[in-house]
């Protein structure tokens, strides 16, 4: 039912391929209307940045990756807080990693910001599970 579609979601992961899956997956499964992929923590960051005063450019969700160069996921969630609320509030954050270190996990899961933790491959149950929490 297209009502039940996310209007925009962004995956922010540094590995392309993983990328091309999850969005691949997101298309056929019907979950998001639109997908902006970043392959950095950065470049998220920045696009945010840059759309903070555009709110349809704002994604609904951003499936976060743990593990990136320069700027991870703890550094983006860091960085994160510190954008407005009209930011905050629209962004709803997924933690999509292979990632399988508990302290990690229970430290990202611990964020206000974080819904949920999606071990990778990202698939048509993870998305339903994700649909719970929006």
């Amino acid at each position: 039912m297209p009502s039940e579609k996310i209007e925009l979601v962004m995956l922010v992961d540094d590995n392309d391929t993983d990328n091309f899956i999850s969005k691949r997956i997101i298309e056929i499964a019907g979950f998001a209307e639109n997908i902006v992929v970043q392959n950095s923590g950065k470049g998220a960051l920045d696009y945010l940045k840059n759309n903070a005063d555009n709110p349809e450019a704002l994604p609904n969700l951003i499936f976060l990756d743990i593990n990136m160069p320069i700027v991870d996921g703890f550094v983006f969630l860091f960085e994160f807080e510190k954008f407005p609320s009209s930011v905050k509030d629209k962004c709803r954050v997924v933690i999509l990693s292979s990632s399988d270190n508990e302290r990690d996990i229970d430290q990202i899961m611990s964020n206000d910001h974080v819904l949920t933790f999606i071990t990778k491959p990202l698939t048509d149950v993870s998305l339903n599970k994700v649909k719970e929490f929006v």
